[in-house]
């Protein structure tokens, strides 16, 4: 018997950094996601193998039921050792899916690029929590950290406002289709960016001021979401990167890569890496192929038009 899960990819859009505090985020899934296949197995392990989109094998590594329950670790981290951890958080939230069974074959693949990334980690810990029926919020929590909004994305099939309440993750689908969609682009910048180096930047720069850094970012949000026209839409994103420009202290992406660009760049998730939003009034892709960025997709290409 085979059982198939799939998970939504996720982009952050407003709320870098700020949404691990409380503040408000909006956040888009993408097309994009991953499947986890689980078969049944024997000899108390689990064969696993992960493919890429192209069809390449990533990762293959057999992981014992004792590594599992154990959480058997070596000195360095390596793609086994994460997963083991991931397992491990896992079993201890439902230990039935070891306990009741004789093995497992695992399969997962990848709908998108690895290296772009769009959430290789959180759709797996998504669909782990799926095959396992434990909570994917609290597995997030117990292994990889964060926010969550990733977790949520991959759960949704619509844009979201996202925040944590009491350290309860609070997601609200939201209606966004403007006018100017046909105006909104998304550029791979060649490199993949650690999320979790990111964010402890992040806590070492975070400052005295985050009360009124989180009401600011929630009024930008607002604008952003409600904008109903291309020039109050580009206006709200402006302000979101020069907000978080000063809070990182580090130069917005169109400042420091694309000064002469007509138009605006906004910095998503992760600041220096992965994807940017790119918001022109004419189709940009010349000036991006020209500089050497060859991933340009349209909006609807990659978000689900709701």
């Amino acid at each position: 018997m085979k059982t198939t899960f799939y998970s939504n990819g996720k982009l952050l859009i407003t709320g870098e950094y700020l949404v691990l505090d409380g503040a408000k985020a909006f956040a888009l899934p993408t097309k994009f996601g991953q499947n986890l296949i689980v078969e049944s197995g024997s000899n108390q392990q689990i064969q696993w193998k992960s493919f890429n989109v192209d069809g390449s094998i990533w990762f293959e590594d057999v992981i014992s039921f004792h590594e599992i329950i154990h959480n058997v670790k070596t000195e360095t981290e390596t793609v086994k050792t994460t997963l083991i951890n991931i397992l491990h958080e896992a079993y201890l939230l439902n230990p039935d899916f070891v306990d009741n069974a004789d093995g497992y074959k695992v399969t997962t693949e990848l709908t998108f690029p690895k290296n772009w990334g769009l959430g290789t980690s959180s759709t797996l810990l998504n669909n782990i929590a799926q095959w396992i029926q434990i909570d994917a919020f609290t597995l997030l929590k117990n292994s990889f950290g964060g926010s969550g909004y990733d977790i949520a994305c991959a759960q949704n099939n619509s844009p979201i406002i996202y925040h944590l309440e009491n350290n309860l993750p609070i997601a609200e689908p939201i209606n966004f289709h403007p006018d100017f969609i046909q105006n909104i682009y998304f550029v791979y910048l060649n490199k993949k960016q650690s999320s979790k180096r990111a964010i402890n930047a992040y806590y070492n720069n975070k400052n005295s001021h985050l009360s009124k850094n989180i009401i600011d970012n929630n009024k930008i949000t607002d604008a952003v979401i409600k904008a109903k026209t291309l020039k109050e839409f580009a206006h709200a994103l402006e302000n979101h990167e020069i907000h978080l420009s000063d809070i990182l202290e580090l130069q917005t992406i169109k400042e420091k890569l694309f000064p002469d660009f007509n138009g605006v760049i906004k910095s998503l998730g992760a600041w220096g890496g992965d994807f940017v939003m790119v918001v022109s009034k004419e189709n940009p892709k010349a000036y991006f192929n020209s500089r050497g960025y060859e991933t340009i997709l349209s909006y609807d290409e990659m978000i689900f038009l709701k």
